[in-house]
């Protein structure tokens, strides 16, 4: 159903190579759902190395640049725990994003920032009919309407206690993960995975700046098993990508693959995946693909351990703790014992993909009960 008056809706989100790329992905997957429903999408996105303007304007998206950090330029000491993310003082970003949207006005305004807390949104108040934050770890406070927080976490109907305004309606759970449509329309193909190990997909992200695609490629190669080919996921931005190319090269069971618009044809295709905790975990789940997850950032810890303890994954461990050599044991561990398909049917359990579609009903929701409460008012 389309929205019957164009709505506008912005999004401040930001990718670099400290912050990664799955902020702006995500965003990007609910930019195109609203799309599709009618609405008009504006990306308010600062310079940093390893951005993805370029791709937002690729989609489609019409992208507003905030101008890059000055050279020695830092956050406030007394931002948030994540303020070096934003990297610059939180009161020139709200400001210099105010100015991004004045002739926008947008009836919505959509943060997925870890730099960013009730301060900078309180500050924008004024610009949006309404605030929607996609958060990750209940570290700070918000001053929003709606607020998303896809992950599998213990506790996670409490997390968000005194840290969000009474009336904010919370979305809490994998149910609510940001999958592209990919997903859910390729998940009724998606087979039990049992039996022999042959084919891996290897994906730590678009940056992976801890090169831990390359150890896990040297592990690979390392193992005796000829039989087992992988699937690599790397941008050509990646610090390692020059040496996992050229192994990919010499080696013809490694398939080499950069700026994918999904990964789910590769993960409907593999055994087992081994990647990071973080985002990708929900897609992972929704097609049933074991998986062996390094946790990347302090916030991943909690969902690696949640997700393992739940016997989703197997957790390695953090990345300053496992190299070549744990990897290349728990891959020669699982191509000894085989996959049993019961792990595969515990992943297949948790994310339908739909996800995207009642984010978007959430927010729809939210516009009309608004609407209905201003009419009452008149």
């Amino acid at each position: 159903m389309k929205i019957a008056e164009k709505i506008r809706i912005a999004f401040r989100a930001d990718a670099s190579l400290a912050i990664g790329t799955g902020h702006v992905m995500r965003c990007l997957t609910l930019a195109e759902a609203l799309r599709e429903k009618g609405a008009d999408i504006r990306f308010v996105c600062r310079q940093h190395e390893g951005e993805l303007g370029v791709l937002i304007e690729e989609r489609g998206f019409a992208l507003r640049r905030l101008a890059a950090p000055r050279p020695g330029e830092q956050a406030a000491a007394d931002g948030p725990a994540h303020a070096s993310w934003l990297a610059v003082d939180w009161r020139r970003d709200a400001d210099e994003t105010l100015a991004a949207l004045d002739d926008f006005r947008p009836d919505w305004l959509i943060v997925d920032h870890y730099g960013i807390d009730a301060r900078w949104e309180s500050r924008l108040r004024d610009q949006a009919d309404a605030i929607m934050v996609i958060d990750d770890l209940a570290d700070r406070a918000h001053d929003c309407d709606l607020l998303l927080d896809q992950n599998l976490v213990a506790l996670r109907d409490e997390r968000y206690a005194g840290k969000a305004p009474e009336a904010c309606k919370l979305l809490l759970g994998p149910s609510y993960a940001l999958l592209q449509p990919d997903y859910a329309r390729l998940r009724p193909r998606a087979a039990l995975r049992e039996g022999s190990l042959r084919r891996l997909l290897v994906s730590f992200g678009g940056v992976d700046k801890d090169g831990l695609t390359l150890q896990t490629v040297e592990a690979l190669l390392a193992l005796d098993r000829p039989e087992m080919s992988a699937d690599i996921v790397l941008s050509a931005s990646a610090p390692h990508y020059a040496q996992v190319a050229t192994l990919a090269e010499n080696h013809a069971r490694l398939r080499l693959h950069e700026r994918l618009p999904s990964l789910a044809p590769l993960m409907l295709e593999a055994d087992l995946a081994i990647g990071a905790a973080g985002a990708t975990s929900w897609e992972r789940l929704c097609l049933g693909l074991p998986s062996l997850v390094v946790s990347l950032a302090e916030n991943q810890r909690p969902i690696a351990n949640e997700l393992a303890r739940s016997g989703f994954v197997i957790w390695l461990g953090h990345c300053n703790e496992v190299g070549a050599a744990e990897i290349g044991r728990a891959l020669e561990e699982l191509a000894t014992t085989g996959l049993d398909g019961a792990w595969s049917a515990r992943c297949l359990g948790v994310v339908d993909g739909r996800g995207v579609e009642r984010v978007v009903n959430a927010v729809m929701e939210a516009m009309n009960s608004a609407e209905k409460v201003q009419e009452r008012s008149l």
